[in-house]
């Protein structure tokens, strides 16, 4: 004749087959996770593998843009506009006396606005002067030319010329022979970071599966500047260019 468990050994029991359950569940999650870890590996390995490579190169702007703007206010828009003509006159005089051609000078429109009165937020209608504006444009090649009077323009500000000087804008006109040559140079980069890494685990580079061409950055030399949409810095005559390509190699 069996005797009865006491209810002590029963809660037991069924502590015991709980566990065993667990364990087992566990050990069942366990295993599925390691076979998708490991597919998961071997989809990327047969994928390739996804190097990013650089080139930078020093360059030199050819092309100079430089922007002068000659502003007064008098109280009759006349005088504004004829002492505007003076100063025009005078900044001219100096650039092309310095060496610019007369070619190489592009004169805006005379602009003239009226300045209201304004008391507490609201106009009163009441024209207190009136502003007249010309830009002076300089585009040539002779940046170093630009560079230097640009320097100099203190000497007309001197003698009460009213004009803001913007400071120039260098381009570099070579920039489309430049990027076949980067791109080359990084995939020759991209290529040697993956030999170097697949390497160093016991495997190879195969072939070129896909390329992705970065943009393109112009910066000040020795700069560290990036943007995602690419940088192009116009306030220094010596420049540095750099490309990035990103390549996935196949590998053995």
């Amino acid at each position: 004749m069996t005797t009865p468990e006491s209810p002590i050994i029963q809660i037991e029991r069924r502590k015991a087959i709980a566990f065993i359950i667990s364990a087992l569940i566990l050990a069942l999650a366990i295993g599925g996770g390691l076979v998708k870890v490991g597919s998961g590996f071997a989809s990327r390995s047969d994928n390739g593998i996804v190097v990013t490579g650089s080139a930078r190169t020093e360059a030199i702007a050819d092309n100079a843009v430089w922007t002068l703007s000659v502003s007064l206010s008098s109280a009759k828009v006349a005088d504004a506009v004829t002492k505007v003509g003076n100063d025009v006159e005078a900044v001219t005089k100096y650039l092309t006396s310095g060496g610019i051609s007369a070619e190489s000078l592009t004169l805006g429109p005379v602009s003239t606005y009226g300045q209201e009165e304004y008391v507490n937020g609201n106009s009163t209608g009441r024209i207190l002067n009136y502003r007249a504006s010309r830009d002076i444009t300089v585009r040539t090649k002779d940046v170093e030319l630009v560079s230097a009077l640009s320097q100099g323009i203190g000497s007309i500000l001197q003698n009460g010329v009213n004009v803001n000087n913007y400071g120039p804008q260098y381009y570099i006109s070579t920039l489309a022979e430049l990027r076949p040559q980067l791109l080359e140079e990084a995939m020759k980069d991209a290529k040697v970071r993956a030999e170097a890494i697949t390497k160093s685990v016991g495997g190879s580079v195969g072939a070129v599966i896909s390329v992705k061409s970065g943009v393109f950055q112009v910066t000040t030399p020795d700069s560290t500047m990036t943007s995602d949409g690419g940088a192009y810095d116009t306030t220094t005559i010596k420049k540095t260019v750099t490309s990035t390509v990103s390549v996935t190699f196949k590998t053995k």
